[in-house]
């Protein structure tokens, strides 16, 4: 026996650790992330590779506004010095005309010099790639420049040549007056090119800041719903891993309850054949007792049976009700004990034997104990019915005429409990209400459903 409990026990082990491991075990469908989760990565990601490019195009464009902002006041610098070189030479020129004095034509000549270098610098800084207005406006400047040069070394050659009246009648001509003139005008308009290009410039880089503030507005919204969910999702794995583990301790503590119920159940069976053995010892070498021995033997199997039962064999199989109520009052019957069975066919799923048989049980034990089979000359009336997906069952005892029948107790006793406890269990309900000769038993529940 020792060794056969033990084999029990190993094998309820063994299954209740393939019940936790298998309910530790996720499926890789429950890690993966939900839909919800994998749009707003989704949105996030999208938010952030937006947002990198305005902040490139914005870079882009500040970065092209400075080389802009170089390069016109560059070129603004060498047009500045281009119109103050020749005015110098001009200045040195008028000088020399009017005092042939030679110290006059050093301010000539240096900016003769300039006007060279920062022509050749403008045309440097403007490069080749020019827009055919700049390209005119360039070659108007060089070629006005030149001309006023021109008219200026002229009239020094004829001072030089003391032909003072030709070199007066030039200085009084319009020739250098309309070069100048067109000179300014047309490093003018270079001036205000090279402006607007300026200003668009500054337009593209403050239109490229003004997009990317609402573009960081937006990406600062968006981490935040993430950050959001990420919590939400850690809590809820906190809370599945709570409930995990709730769920194994209870699969654990129930593993166990089922191994004690199972060994509870052993023990009673082993007591009951420890009972028989010692009725039939009571019986040896006494023929007259023989007879009640063999009853009390015939009995004492009914109750195994009955016992055996009402422990009921598992949730997959079906029990009949007539055959279950037969053997749970059968341990009683006798011709004193009268009992009343009868009802439609109703067989019940195999979850509800234990519950149903343990009520029949406690209301035939209390019949016997204080009610209707108390006495000699009793009667037990059990009826049942189905109605459609329900099943109807009433227990009603019939005490004999003039004998005296215990009334409900003021406390609940263990029998209350266990009735309402096998009520939830059921699924339905079971009333009790005491009559004249007798306790009367009403029970109502699905045959069909979720209920364990």
């Amino acid at each position: 026996m020792k060794r056969e409990n033990e084999t029990l026990s190993g094998s309820e082990t063994g299954l209740a650790s393939g019940s936790r491991s298998g309910s530790g075990m996720l499926r890789w469908w429950q890690k993966a992330p939900r839909i919800p989760t994998l749009l707003l990565f989704g949105v996030v990601a999208m938010a952030l590779l937006g947002t990198f490019t305005l902040i490139l195009a914005t870079v882009e464009a500040e970065r092209t506004q400075r080389q802009q902002a170089v390069r016109t006041g560059a070129i603004l610098e060498s047009l500045d010095e281009i119109v103050r070189a020749t005015m110098s030479g001009e200045t040195g020129q008028r000088g020399y005309f009017i005092t042939s004095d030679e110290r006059y034509l050093a301010p000539y000549r240096e900016g003769q010099e300039r006007y060279g270098a920062e022509l050749a610098a403008l045309r440097a800084k403007l490069g080749d790639d020019l827009p055919p207005e700049q390209a005119d406006l360039l070659a108007q400047i060089g070629r006005l420049g030149d001309a006023k040069w021109a008219e200026m070394a002229g009239v020094i050659e004829l001072v030089r040549q003391r032909r003072i009246p030709d070199a007066h009648a030039r200085v009084l001509s319009d020739e250098g007056q309309l070069a100048m003139n067109g000179l300014r005008k047309a490093v003018a308009d270079l001036e205000s090119i090279e402006q607007v290009r300026l200003t668009q410039a500054a337009e593209r880089a403050t239109a490229a800041e003004a997009k990317i503030l609402p573009s960081l507005a937006a990406l600062f919204v968006v981490i935040i719903c993430a950050l959001a969910l990420g919590l939400w999702q850690a809590m809820r794995k906190a809370e599945a891993e709570a409930m995990a583990a709730n769920a194994a301790e209870i699969a654990e503590a129930r593993d166990r309850a089922d191994i004690l119920a199972k060994e509870l159940n052993h023990r009673v069976k082993n007591l009951f054949a420890v009972i028989l053995a010692i009725v039939k010892m009571s019986a040896r070498g006494d023929k007259a007792a023989a007879p009640a021995v063999d009853r009390i033997a015939k009995r004492i199997h009914a109750l195994v049976t009955s016992h055996e039962v009402t422990q009921g064999s598992g949730k997959d199989q079906t029990v009949d009700f007539a055959d279950l109520i037969a053997k749970v009052i059968a341990p009683y019957r006798s011709s004193s004990e009268r009992c009343d069975l009868g009802g439609d066919d109703l067989v019940l799923p195999g979850r509800h034997a234990v519950p149903l048989g343990l009520v029949l049980h406690e209301l035939v034990t209390n019949a016997v104990k204080y009610g209707a089979w108390a006495n000699p000359g009793g009667l037990v009336r059990v009826h049942w019915s189905r109605e459609g997906a329900r099943a109807r069952v009433t227990w009603e005892e019939l005490a004999t005429e003039g004998v005296t029948v215990i009334s409900e107790p003021g406390s609940e006793g263990f029998g209350s409990a266990l009735i309402r406890s096998s009520e939830r269990q059921l699924g339905g309900t079971i009333t009790r209400r005491f009559a004249e000769r007798g306790i009367v038993v009403e029970m109502d529940f699905l045959l069909a459903g979720d209920q364990t």
